[in-house]
């Protein structure tokens, strides 16, 4: 995917006598009559709303500028308060040039609906180019935001759409967001009996809305307009539907989950959201005891030159987790910030690389080697990374929230030694043959035990997941303590009382449980060198303690989340050219292979899965899902000759 030009932010005249205007276009953002009215008049209305989503399990809308947010308030609130309300509200809103958090205080600084833009303000996101999920009203109301160009979101969006808000600046002044292109790419979009509302009239909004399969028609404007125009879709020919991006489990509203770490009660808060109960299996007894074990670990974003598919995805999980962190009840034992060191960069470098991506201060800064020392306290002797969102926190304390959020019924000390499927449901069993939970939906989310269990289900579908030991080492010496997590070559993490973890190691396959002296000796080592440490304090340094686990990954260091490709008659994966058209298994996903980035990657990980799972639009672009495809090596494997299973169309 070509990689998005940096975001300019949004520049506002709001000493504009009508309304806040847009300089840049030569036009203001809504009607002198009052911003609500018009929206409830032109897209509410336009779109026969509230009356389309009643008794809905999930609505969903698609506006084509999000502006100073005028028309998703007015849609919160008309939904709020109809009675007849669908189960979830799901706001899809694209913004080539969006606020900055000042500027969208001040346009709401008289608003009519003061609590809902409180709450749209304490969530606005950094100013990055990503597909940002804010939730609200305890997530049944979602607003994806997506920054950047609509041409390049509309390809990237992976929805079906219920109602379209066509908004944007006067034709004249802004014609790519009116073009014929932009319809064709929303009517890809557009579900069966999909509606559509302009407050223009324009005949390139007529035409071109026609053209793409919209039966189009004028009706009174607001206000001073004469006109404005709505729509319904009604195309001559069906549309194809990519198979492979169909909901895994639209009825189910129980599902089983194998795992009990990060990833599976992720799944369990995350699919509760959807309004779906878990039942959460684990062998251990209690959540996070195996590779979600450590006694702390870190989060946090990062970057890259070329702002490839691993910054993307390691950008918006990163930004996801510090949401996710401030929604949920505050965790016992948490630290903000994080210093990433920079060794092959000055500087200067770093921060031309900043400016060039465009990122905002509030996700990642450069700090020189002083700036860098003041702040974790460490003589590190080299500038660094600072990630406001990132941190470090206790794997189990967090699994522990996401559960306790989640409301999943428990079943610890339970090995699930098989799974069954008997007609619509999924069963799992122990080894002397009990039933241990059924479900119409099943999800693996475990480690070693979900792996064993992957490959009973899959054995000819190439899935190479790699279990990598790692060694924590613990420091006793306060005097060597990060005021804040600082990685770089290695890590180190303050703990709660007078030392330090630092680590870890990574050997794949090396299955020894006992804490190995070559292993603290390798922390240590990088600890001195990330510690910017004399020879003397290296000799001092001794490890009282540490822990051993294991983790899984995969070989592109991305994780397998989704559903797994149906199998023929012969039990062969059925393939396709693309991932999107490859069919999949009903009641079945999985999400495994977080590797060393389970706290920064379950959240976002859960809510893709369960986007899947109910045939939500999905809270990552289609490249991003297409990267973490569990069917991606399967596909990559025939492309290059080395081809496996059946293919199928299109």
């Amino acid at each position: 995917m070509k990689t998005q030009p940096p975001l300019i932010p949004a520049q506002i005249d709001f000493s504009a006598p009508v309304a806040p205007s847009a300089p840049a276009f030569a036009d203001v953002y809504h009607s002198r009559a009052g911003a609500l009215e018009q929206a409830r008049h032109v897209f509410l209305a336009g779109n026969e709303l509230p009356m389309r989503w009643a008794h809905r399990q999930d609505f969903v809308i698609l506006e084509t500028g999000f502006g100073l947010g005028n028309n998703f308030l007015t849609t919160w609130h008309a939904w709020q308060l109809d009675p007849a309300r669908s189960q979830r509200l799901v706001f899809i809103s694209i913004e080539k040039h969006p606020l900055r958090l000042a500027d969208l205080r001040q346009a709401h600084l008289s608003s009519e609906l003061p609590e809902l833009a409180t709450q749209l303000c304490q969530a606005w996101p950094p100013l990055t180019p990503n597909l940002h999920r804010l939730s609200f009203a305890a997530g049944r109301v979602q607003l994806l935001l997506c920054l950047g160009d609509a041409q390049h979101w509309l390809r990237e969006l992976v929805a079906e759409v219920d109602a379209f808000y066509l908004d944007g600046f006067n034709p004249k002044q802004n014609p790519e967001m009116w073009d014929k292109h932009l319809f064709k790419a929303i009517a890809r979009h557009a579900a069966h009996g999909a509606t559509a509302a302009s407050w223009s009239v324009a005949p390139a909004v007529r035409e071109g809305l026609t053209a793409a399969g919209f039966s189009a028609l004028r009706q009174r404007g607001f206000a001073n307009k004469g006109g404005m125009c709505v729509a319904r879709f009604t195309p001559r020919h069906q549309i194809q539907k990519p198979v492979g991006r169909l909901a895994l489990a639209t009825a189910a509203r129980h599902a089983l989950i194998i795992g009990a770490g990060l990833a599976g009660t992720a799944c369990a808060w995350a699919l509760a959201e959807h309004g779906i109960r878990s039942t959460i299996v684990d062998a251990q007894v209690g959540p996070a005891m195996a590779a979600s074990g450590n006694p702390a670990g870190l989060f946090h974003g990062t970057l890259n030159p070329d702002d490839g598919l691993h910054a993307r995805f390691n950008r918006a999980c990163a930004i996801e987790t510090e949401r996710v962190l401030n929604r949920l009840p505050a965790l016992p034992w948490r630290q903000r910030g994080l210093l990433r060191i920079e060794s092959s960069r000055d500087l200067a470098q770093m921060q031309a690389l900043i400016d060039r991506l465009g990122l905002p201060c509030d996700y990642v800064q450069a700090l020189s080697s002083t700036e860098a020392e003041a702040r974790s306290g460490l003589q590190l002797g080299l500038p660094a990374w600072f990630y406001p969102g990132g941190g470090a926190l206790q794997p189990a304390a967090y699994a522990g929230a996401l559960l306790e959020a989640s409301a999943a019924r428990q079943l610890f000390g339970r090995t699930v030694a098989r799974l069954s499927r008997s007609e619509e449901t999924w069963q799992a069993w122990s080894q002397d043959g009990q039933l241990i939970g059924e479900a119409p939906l099943l999800v693996l989310a475990g480690g070693q035990q979900g792996q064993a269990l992957l490959q009973d289900l899959a054995p000819s579908l190439p899935l190479p997941l790699m279990s990598q030991r790692g060694q924590l080492s613990h420091i006793e010496r306060a005097d060597a303590r990060p005021l804040l997590p600082v990685a770089g070559l290695g890590y180190a993490i303050a703990d709660q009382g007078g030392g330090l973890w630092c680590g870890a190691t990574s050997q794949d396959g090396d299955v020894r449980p006992e804490l190995l002296a070559t292993d603290h000796a390798h922390n240590l080592s990088q600890f001195a060198r990330l510690a910017h440490l004399g020879e003397r304090e290296s000799a001092e340094l001794q490890a009282k303690g540490g822990r051993v686990g294991w983790r899984l990954a995969t070989p592109d260091r991305l994780p397998l989340v989704g559903g797994l490709p149906h199998l023929d008659t012969q039990g062969q994966p059925m393939l396709a050219e693309q991932l999107r058209f490859i069919p999949r298994q009903a009641g079945l996903g999985i999400c495994m292979g977080l590797g060393s980035r389970g706290i920064g990657w379950a959240a976002l990980c859960a809510q893709v899965l369960a986007a899947q799972i109910c045939g939500a639009p999905c809270p990552i672009e289609a490249s991003l899902l297409d990267a973490i495809d569990p069917a991606r090596f399967a596909l990559r494997g025939r492309r290059t000759g080395k081809s496996i299973g059946k293919p199928v169309g299109p």
